[in-house]
């Protein structure tokens, strides 16, 4: 007699491609958010600039611990490609390092890398005990 396991619209997705998509929707919240922000809560412009980034953080985060939750192989390859942005940020722009921009950048990348590592334990729990 077989269970039936629920099954959600992404998990017949390559781990691959939800970290793409997983890019491409936080890029667009980040600049979506980054050029209304300021306008609409009347705040500091230094706080109104780097919320934006933390909410991209935060959306990086979870997806990379559900996506490596799923597949815990993935932990290799999902927070880069969620993180490319950053990435390229960090090669390509002289100032990057000298402004305070880096925090904000460098900070998601360990929070993802935590949070993947977190759905790698997470997910090989599962697969062990059930």
């Amino acid at each position: 007699m077989e269970t039936k396991k629920k099954s959600s619209i992404f998990s017949d997705i390559p781990s691959w491609a939800l970290a793409l998509l997983t890019l491409i929707g936080a890029f667009i919240v980040l600049f979506g958010l980054g050029e209304g922000v300021g306008n609409i809560l009347n705040i500091d412009e230094n706080i109104a600039g780097a919320i934006p980034y933390i909410i991209f953080d935060v959306l990086i985060a979870v997806a990379c611990y559900f996506i490596v939750k799923q597949n815990p192989r993935s932990i290799w390859y999902v927070p880069l490609i969620c993180n490319v942005t950053g990435i390229i940020a960090a090669v390509v722009e002289p100032t990057f390092w000298v402004t305070s921009l880096w925090i904000l950048i460098c900070g998601g990348w360990l929070l993802s890398l935590a949070a993947s590592f977190l759905g790698m334990w997470v997910g090989r729990r599962g697969i062990t005990n059930g």
